[in-house]
């Protein structure tokens, strides 16, 4: 799809531009723990800035409530930003006021006013309807950031024109916050890798017991349809490691869980399994991980899928949220093509091949272009 680039923006020189930024950094006792979205953000701030633009950039942090919360304070946020972009202003946190997440028009006329022009970098925001992703847009000319141009590149490439094979591998819990982009999915991947909890009602679609593993009984029937649709594009473990009654015994098994007994991770067949898949592959997506890797019994699986991505010939993508926190975990992040910022962006993308803060950028463009 065609964004408006930076470059379209009109002559910047003395002008005040408003950036919606994704500045969601983990934050403990007051500290930044991991400052890449920070980072990521500076392309788009130092284009700008050498374009001599005074620079706003906004942002969420964390879940307030609509109100104040000294929890959630961007003072740290603000202290980072001025050591890497001196002389761009950041806004208090945009959530503190509940017009953000209601898309209120009062709270975008504040937002917008004094400012000449606007640019969308918060790929990770991208597909929420919320006042500062698509509000700024309908009154001011605007653009997408180098972030998020390349996140809707990438992504995009992924469902139109994959070098092939391409293999996709998802986790993480549940299979119903997954199964639109499965579907979409299946219309163009070679094979799709199925771990995580979500595995589990794929496995009892299959007739397999699955104890107290997490399992969502209302998806059973959906999952069975998947299976009939891909055949053996969708691959599912073939041993799972589960955890026992007591919260102590750990062991290896088949695929069949008994009662009080949960699986928490994939087993070291499916991880050679799933390895050798993606090393074969000429395009891989990862999004969620195999197991419940915070948790080092239960984190081979998922490091396993990592190591396997890193060190894949093919192209690499990493989706956002879990996936990329378990690359940087295992001091991978570096050896893929491509990190999402956005977990939740990047499957809505995959599944709709559209977000409303890209939507909102398209209609910009075409009221300043009378719509040619």
């Amino acid at each position: 799809m065609r964004l408006p680039q930076l470059e379209d923006l009109p002559d910047l020189k003395g002008k005040r531009v408003l950036v919606r930024a994704d500045f969601n950094v983990p934050v403990a006792d007051g500290d930044i723990t991991d400052d890449m979205r920070i980072r990521y953000a500076l392309p788009t701030l130092h284009w700008l800035q050498e374009a001599g633009a005074q620079v706003t950039a906004c942002s969420h942090l964390g879940r307030p409530k609509g109100e104040p919360d000294p929890e959630f304070s961007m003072d740290p946020v603000r202290a980072r930003l001025a050591e890497l972009a001196p002389g761009v202003e950041l806004m208090e946190n945009l959530r503190f006021d509940p017009g953000e997440t209601d898309d209120d028009p009062a709270f975008v006329e504040r937002l917008v006013e004094g400012q000449d022009a606007y640019v969308l970098d918060a790929f990770g925001a991208a597909h929420r309807a919320h006042a500062s992703i698509v509000g700024p847009p309908r009154t001011l000319p605007s653009a997408a950031g180098r972030l998020l141009a390349r996140e809707v590149e990438v992504l995009s490439a992924l469902r139109e024109a994959p070098e092939r094979p391409f293999v996709a591998v998802l986790g993480g819990a549940k299979v119903s916050d997954k199964l639109g982009v499965i579907e979409a999915l299946l219309d163009v991947v070679d094979s799709l890798i199925v771990g995580g909890g979500m595995c589990f009602t794929f496995l009892a679609a299959q007739g397999r017991t699955t104890g107290d593993s997490l399992l969502e009984a209302d998806q059973v029937d959906a999952c069975r349809a998947l299976l009939e649709r891909a055949g053996d594009r969708i691959r599912l473990p073939s041993d799972i490691v589960v955890l026992g009654p007591d919260d102590d015994e750990v062991r290896q098994g088949g695929l069949d869980v008994e009662d009080g007994w949960k699986g928490l991770d994939i087993g070291p067949g499916s991880a050679a399994e799933f390895a050798d898949v993606v090393h074969g592959a000429a395009t891989v997506l990862w999004n969620g991980p195999m197991g419940l890797f915070e948790d080092e019994r239960f984190a081979a699986g998922t490091r396993a899928v990592a190591e396997a991505v890193a060190e894949a010939p093919g192209f690499t993508v990493v989706g956002g949220g879990d996936s990329a926190a378990a690359m940087a975990s295992f001091g991978l992040a570096d050896a893929v093509d491509h990190l999402s910022t956005g977990g939740g962006a990047s499957l809505k993308l995959l599944e709709e091949g559209d977000l409303p803060g890209l939507r909102a950028l398209r209609e910009a463009a075409e009221r300043t272009t009378g719509g040619s």
